[in-house]
């Protein structure tokens, strides 16, 4: 498939930011458990605003890829059959859930509307923060299942569509949590760094088996099934036509092997090795650079990483498309 860098974008740009208000909200609930020191409502009022403006560039990257952007509401009318109808509902629900979660802590909203056992009190932040986790992770799975439910592009079709989605959008908001922290000289920088170490390596077992699998599946169809013609030797000479078109454009990335493989490499060097190297150095340097740097050696990686999980693509029409005269 040919790689559109407005979704590109749109994908890598919501996963850091629905990653980034789960952070957040894990440590609110860590340190309502005393697992954590208390943080300022300063720190939870930014990161959700951090947290809404990468959502935000993602929507904006997203309307590059439109042809008719006039025409976008019309994209929701279709939830009970499209995913990506639903994706276009749970964005705006998790944006504006994470907008309230943000403005009540700025404005200080945290006194406990009740008490739960005696020992757990529940405020408005609390509660709303719940709902927008819920939104996040039904965002997430929208977003891949637009990928994961296309039967025809074997490479897709796969849970680990919707595992890579999840941990490499985790890793990176966690990531982006750790270099918040640690510009904010807060105490959780090894907490956000800890879990964005192991869910970038979690992304690492789902990212490396999806590409294990996708190198060992060969396609079902062939030349002659494609083209209805049964014949031992069947050659193509040409397209039908001397032109591109949509076909071309959209489903032939263009690409060299060698490129590919170099795109593999640095993407597995950028979002996997480097970022938890950086970590671990942040932990012995007590560094408040190096989590700023792993997170953006690691979204850089994540362009790249999208970028190649559409070339993996291989759409069956490509065989009638392949050659031009």
């Amino acid at each position: 498939m040919h790689p559109a860098f407005s979704v590109i974008f749109l994908t890598t740009l919501i996963g850091a930011g629905q990653g980034l208000f789960l952070a957040l909200y894990t440590g609110q609930l860590y340190s309502l458990a005393r697992l954590l020191p208390v943080q300022s409502e300063s720190f939870y009022a930014l990161g959700s605003i951090i947290a809404l403006a990468l959502l935000v560039a993602g929507l904006v990257a997203s309307v590059f890829h439109l042809g008719r952007p006039e025409r976008a509401w019309r994209a929701a009318t279709q939830w009970r059959t499209s995913w990506l109808s639903r994706e276009v509902i749970a964005l705006p629900a998790a944006m504006g859930l994470i907008l309230l979660y943000g403005l009540f802590h700025y404005l200080g909203w945290t006194n406990p509307l009740f008490v739960v056992s005696e020992t757990l009190p529940v405020d408005i932040t609390l509660i709303v923060g719940a709902l927008a986790t819920l939104a996040s992770f039904v965002l997430f799975l929208c977003t891949a299942m637009i990928y994961a439910s296309l039967r025809f592009i074997k490479a897709w079709h796969s849970p680990l569509t919707v595992a890579n989605f999840l941990f490499l959008g985790i890793a990176s908001g966690f990531m982006l949590a750790a270099a918040l922290s640690a510009y904010m000289g807060t105490e959780l920088v090894a907490f956000y760094g800890t879990w964005a170490v192991i869910a970038t390596l979690l992304g690492g077992v789902s990212r490396g088996s999806s590409l294990y699998r996708n190198s060992r599946f060969r396609c079902k169809v062939d030349m002659q099934s494609a083209l209805g013609v049964h014949h031992a030797q069947l050659h193509q000479k040409a397209q039908g036509f001397m032109g591109g078109s949509f076909n071309t454009r959209e489903f032939f990335h263009g690409k060299s092997e060698a490129f590919l493989l170099m795109i593999r490499y640095l993407f597995l060097l950028l979002v996997f090795a480097l970022p938890v190297l950086l970590i671990l150095l942040a932990y012995l340097l007590e560094s408040s650079r190096l989590p700023v740097a792993a997170f953006a050696i690691q979204y850089i990686g994540l362009v790249l990483e999208r970028y190649h999980f559409f070339t993996e693509a291989k759409h069956p029409q490509n065989l009638y498309y392949q050659s031009m005269a």
